[in-house]
């Protein structure tokens, strides 16, 4: 019997309007062309997969199937797997010197969704947050998802400008929070300096905000010395962090430290959304981590490969581009931000990228506004030296191009 369909009116679907404006992420879309035969991709945050634990992780889950079935493969708590949230709140208390109870610790599915639940937790629709600019994408989509009002605040080789947000504060700004990627910042590569870390709690203190901490790179320090947490130094902080950088984004396991008033209510948005993160993952992760020796050997080698691509990266432009190209100075992270000082808009370099076999993207995409038209973000992790002096001298080539 063939099937009718209904007429037209009954295919249209209402959209909840803030979804209907949402536009895809720049960096997301650049993945598939970054997957073309012969491309080199200096554009997708992705982590090192030849630095991921695989052996180890194989004999891991292994284990945990054979003599615990129930624990990796059963439903679980909504905080999460209580032996990884042990382990979070003792690693986040030896960060900060300061007691970080269990039951502030929640388990995530990734530190984008731990953003998404505070977000939504503490806002409304036209509520005001402030963020960076420039600033991480996935954390401007997250926020405009939630119908939320953007604020930019500058970045600059310190961090995020938390001299301008006091002066912004003080004529009247009065945010729900502040979002902010402390160390080795998505997109530029900066860290947040320990004297506006200690002036950003006090602001958040004096005019009752809060500070979403987003610090997935902390351990990616080449120097092996994490920088102290903005909860160090006050209580109106939300910490979140991830294992997505250190060991695998696909088993999607992150984390949030809340705020005691902020837990019931985070926590309960989390079971609504999904019941708990994967158990599976998570118990993976947590007889990663229990073995001291190996993980901190795991997180030596880790930043030894990211700090070699690293500084491949920064010496191949600084040979090809000497002082048109101006660099971040590399100390950690997966991320290299590049200023031209010849005028060059980024956005018209990027096609002509392209043509010669080499993807980035354009400064104008972390911009919550105009702005950004002569700086790239560069990432840096996926590629060995050579694949990355090689990048660099395709990227002189469309630039000789579009120069000429």
């Amino acid at each position: 019997m063939p099937v009718t369909l209904l007429p037209g009116p009954f295919l249209d679907f209402p959209l909840n309007p803030l979804v209907g404006r949402l536009e895809s992420s720049a960096i997301r879309d650049m993945l598939a062309v970054a997957g073309r035969p012969g491309m080199l991709s200096l554009a997708g945050g992705l982590p090192a997969g030849d630095l991921f634990p695989v052996d180890r992780l194989a004999r891991v889950v292994a284990g945990l199937l054979a003599t615990d079935p129930g624990l990796a493969l059963q439903y679980g708590p909504t905080e999460g797997h209580e032996p990884l949230r042990a382990w979070i709140a003792a690693y986040e208390s030896l960060r900060c010197g300061r007691e970080v109870a269990l039951d502030q610790v929640l388990v995530t599915a990734g530190s984008q969704q731990a953003l998404d639940l505070v977000a939504r937790t503490l806002c409304s629709p036209g509520d005001t947050i402030v963020v960076e600019e420039p600033g991480y994408l996935g954390a401007l989509q997250v926020l405009r998802a939630a119908g939320i009002r953007l604020v930019p605040v500058p970045v600059d080789a310190d961090g995020l400008d938390v001299e301008n947000l006091a002066v912004r504060l003080a004529a009247g700004l009065r945010p729900v929070a502040v979002h902010t990627v402390t160390s080795f910042q998505n997109p530029s590569g900066t860290t947040l300096r320990e004297p506006r870390r200690r002036m950003l709690a006090a602001l958040a203190d004096r005019y009752g905000f809060v500070v979403v901490e987003d610090d997935p790179y902390a351990e990616l320090c080449f120097d092996g010395r994490p920088r102290p947490p903005v909860r160090s130094f006050g209580d109106r902080v939300v910490t979140l962090g991830s294992f997505s950088k250190t060991v695998a984004p696909g088993l999607r396991v992150g984390w949030a430290v809340l705020p005691q008033p902020l837990v019931t209510p985070v926590v309960r948005l989390k079971q609504a959304a999904d019941l708990h993160t994967s158990a599976l993952g998570q118990a993976a992760i947590s007889g990663l981590v229990a073995d001291r020796r190996w993980w901190r050997g795991h997180l030596d080698t880790v930043r030894a490969g990211y700090s070699r691509r690293a500084t491949a990266l920064a010496d191949a432009l600084g040979d090809v581009f000497g002082a048109r190209l101006t660099l971040n100075s590399p100390s950690g992270g997966m991320f290299l931000w590049g200023r031209f000082t010849d005028g060059t808009s980024t956005a018209e370099l990027l096609p002509r990228a392209l043509d010669r076999g080499v993807i980035f993207v354009p400064g104008v995409e972390f911009h919550t506004g105009p702005g950004g038209e002569g700086t790239l973000r560069l990432a840096y992790a996926t590629n060995t030296p050579d694949g990355l002096a090689e990048a660099a001298r395709r990227l002189r080539d469309a630039h000789a191009g579009l120069r000429g």
